[in-house]
């Protein structure tokens, strides 16, 4: 490696040929290891249309963007695909984990198998969060198109208790409800489970959707800022019976549940988001898109992509034009259309 690849801030802020100031090192990578997967969720773009080509990330494309910034603090290993049917996920695992990168990834748990669990906690995983959307099968079928509720709940109990009989920390695990008009009466069952099967931390996750409308990912199935009494009631009875179970219940955004679904009184709330300063975020094909909330809040990826990992250089990207003029209209009065609602219909 090249002394410029050695130090990642010399090499995102290296001399800009234009004069422009270059801007500090992301500190967070997302990379998308697979967009194909095998559910077909109700709140899933991939499910209704095909945004890319079906593709896992090649090790050579993976290796090439984690060794231009050695001192990432943190990666995250997912986008609209199904992480654990890429079969040289572990040998990921390792590699980042070799380089103290903080990993974690989002699984829809069916194929944590007794095999993959033991070698998920061989590779050192920091966090494996399991979105299941659902406390009993039927709402399952729903929400995440196929009947696996069974099948999962089971492989996460087993995988808690493995955990348990060795003595393994990690990796964290979690379980997500993605909060809608048809699943947040489930929350405080949603909790019972996680406690039933050994689970500590508890996400609501905020439904995030696009103007157009798909599946169960539409304006009629969100909660926020036009939550009812008895949605209200559901998170409120969740976080007690969570707290008399000792099990951390949070929303995405790192705040509380209640305080997820109210509106903003930032009449600019997308102008707080620091991601584009902060994480870059691949397709399975080395696409630069804005942040991983970008897929499911619009459409047509090429209307908002910043750059291409198999073409350009990740400081190449960071600090091009599409980048820079991006961060310029998202602390306007006009942001990106990916942006325009976000802290309005889903939190930061």
């Amino acid at each position: 490696m090249s002394n410029s690849l050695k130090d990642p801030r010399r090499y995102f802020e290296a001399v800009d040929q234009s004069g422009a100031a270059d801007a500090a090192p992301p500190v967070c990578l997302y990379l998308e290891v697979t967009n194909r997967c095998n559910l077909l969720c109700e709140t899933c773009p991939r499910t209704f249309e095909e945004l890319e080509a079906p593709a896992d990330m090649s090790w050579e494309l993976f290796t090439k963007i984690i060794d231009q910034v050695p001192d990432i603090a943190r990666v995250v290993m997912h986008g609209v695909g199904e992480p654990m049917l890429v079969k040289i996920l572990p040998d990921m695992i390792r590699y980042l984990k070799a380089r103290h990168i903080y990993t974690l990834f989002n699984t829809n748990g069916t194929l944590l198998t007794p095999r993959r669990q033991r070698e998920l906690i061989e590779t050192g995983l920091d966090e494996l969060r399991v979105s299941l959307d659902a406390a009993d099968a039927k709402t399952f079928l729903a929400v995440r198109g196929k009947d696996f509720f069974d099948r999962i709940v089971k492989n996460i109990g087993n995988f808690t208790k493995l955990q348990k009989s060795i003595g393994a920390e990690k990796p964290l695990v979690s379980i997500w409800l993605t909060g809608m008009k048809e699943t947040i009466g489930q929350l405080p069952d949603f909790v019972r489970l996680a406690e039933r099967i050994g689970v500590q931390e508890v996400h609501l996750q905020r439904l995030v959707f696009d103007d157009a409308g798909y599946g169960l990912a539409r304006a009629e199935s969100a909660l926020f800022e036009h939550t009812q009494a008895a949605e209200e009631a559901a998170v409120q009875q969740a976080q007690s019976l969570a707290a008399s179970l000792g099990i951390r219940l949070n929303a995405s955004g790192a705040t509380e549940p209640g305080l997820s679904l109210k509106a903003s009184a930032d009449e600019r709330p997308w102008a707080t988001c620091r991601r584009p300063w902060s994480l870059m975020y691949f397709t399975a094909h080395g696409r630069a898109l804005p942040c991983c909330i970008a897929p499911f809040s619009a459409r047509g990826y090429e209307n908002y992509t910043l750059g291409d990992a198999t073409q350009q250089s990740l400081r190449e990207i960071w600090n091009s034009p599409a980048y820079q003029n991006f961060r310029t209209e998202l602390v306007s009065d006009a942001p990106p259309k990916p942006c325009q609602s976000c802290g309005l219909r889903w939190s930061l």
